[in-house]
């Protein structure tokens, strides 16, 4: 049975919650590779809405397993609200959850750090941090000597480990000037995180081995990717990503699965683009038309709540995202926005010095200096939100989705018309099935 991914392929915020929720039926193990509590993964049941930012967005389902691994930097006050939360609405987070040993975690002074040194601003604009601590953590993941994993913490030298780090973290802070006082207490965070660790105890374990086990096993495994492709550390709008491989290419190193168990790759895409912080945006609409994309998508942020910033799609930044992660099909996620425009508009190439150019340029500035070059539909402007078959849907919806198809190189799968489980066409059967 293939092992099938579920990435964004623009910004971040592609709905993909509500796919791996969809999909989740049809697998064994939801894993969670990267990111932190910077992810924001939303679930819609009928009335219950349900925010995720460290826990697997499969965890609804029985009979599954939700594994946090390796890549995942795990603030623990933060997971142990999400797991108390799901358990007061009735959900038995204990059977379904597993925590890597390995997860690196974020601790006050990382969160000081994020305050202090990156609130500071690349060229006056901001690289749009959370300020949660995500960075700094994955900092010291690879700088090591300051590092603490989530099995470190049940460790007899746990205490003198946080006492360690906080002396050197208050001469660096303290060297800046920004610390407040008494703000990092080491004895006050063996404390806490003591605590913490004592409640998260029945959750840790090794989820590499667990996950080795599972596809010699043949076991039918679904990887959820956070934030999306254009924020790649390594391959998105550098310096404005985020800190860890949010593109396919992340599977392998934060799952710890080789990349020859990954049969399918899903990518994720809005019908329009967003983003949020600073960052080139080529197709971005500062205007009446971008606040009414905003207004309508309800584009704010799961985590932070901040307005994002709405454009059109832009078919170049999709198509180097299909390319970087190999990419077998797209699920194209609130077409149900595009339908109340009367124009909708495709970016299919940029124009930078004077030249049309068809690729993604690797440098944030010469990204920023493109222009956009546009093909423009007429807009269907009819509901469909109850659209179930793509038989339902107006025929300049179907042109829409055959002309991103041909844009990007890769088929439409899935349409969501709507937040709902049920606002969901799967266009041609099981999404789960290994393309040709």
């Amino acid at each position: 049975m293939p092992g099938t991914c579920v990435i964004g392929l623009q910004w971040g915020d592609e709905a993909k919650g509500k796919l791996v929720d969809l999909l989740t039926p049809g697998v064994e193990v939801v894993v969670r590779y990267q990111g932190g509590a910077n992810a924001g993964h939303t679930v819609v049941t009928g009335k219950d809405v349900y925010k995720l930012h460290h826990i697997p967005s499969g965890i609804l389902h029985e009979g599954v397993m939700n594994i946090v691994s390796t890549g995942v930097v795990i603030n623990p006050k933060t997971i142990l609200e999400e797991i108390d939360g799901l358990q007061d609405r009735g959900v038995p987070v204990e059977d379904r959850l597993m925590i890597s040993d390995r997860a690196h975690v974020v601790f006050p002074w990382h969160v000081a750090e994020d305050r202090v040194l990156n609130a500071r601003l690349v060229g006056g604009e901001s690289i749009g941090t959370t300020l949660r601590g995500i960075g700094p953590c994955y900092r010291d993941k690879v700088g090591r000597s300051l590092a603490i994993r989530l099995g470190d913490m049940l460790r007899d030298d746990f205490s003198d480990r946080v006492h360690q780090v906080v002396a050197a973290k208050r001469q660096i802070l303290e060297g800046i000037g920004d610390l407040e006082p008494g703000e990092l207490d080491a004895d006050q965070i063996v404390e806490q995180y003591s605590d913490h660790a004592r409640r998260l105890q029945g959750f840790i374990s090794d989820s590499t081995a667990y996950l080795l086990d599972a596809v010699e096993q043949d076991r039918r495994i679904l990887y959820e990717g956070a934030q999306g492709s254009l924020l790649d550390i390594d391959h998105g709008t550098y310096p404005f990503v985020t800190s860890s491989n949010s593109s396919g290419v992340g599977i392998p190193a934060g799952a710890g699965v080789p990349p020859r168990w990954i049969n399918k790759v899903l990518g994720v895409i809005k019908s329009y683009s967003t983003r949020v912080g600073g960052g080139p945006f080529p197709t971005e609409q500062d205007n009446a038309r971008g606040e009414q994309i905003r207004e309508l998508g309800k584009e704010y942020g799961t985590t932070t709540g901040r307005p994002r910033r709405c454009g059109w799609l832009d078919a170049v930044a999709v198509r180097y995202a299909v390319r970087l992660g190999g990419v077998n099909a797209l699920s194209l996620m609130l077409l149900d926005v595009l339908s109340q425009l009367p124009e909708i508009k495709i970016c299919v190439a940029y124009e930078l010095d004077g030249e049309r150019i068809d690729y993604f340029p690797s440098h944030a500035e010469d990204l920023r200096s493109v222009t956009p070059v546009y093909e423009t539909f007429e807009g269907w402007q009819q509901d469909v939100t109850g659209a179930r078959s793509m038989e339902d849907l107006p025929a300049g919806a179907h042109d829409y989705l055959a002309r991103v198809t041909e844009l990007v190189g890769c088929p439409v799968e899935v349409v969501s018309v709507g937040p709902d489980r049920e606002q969901t066409i799967f266009v041609s059967g099981n999404p789960l099935a290994v393309s040709s």
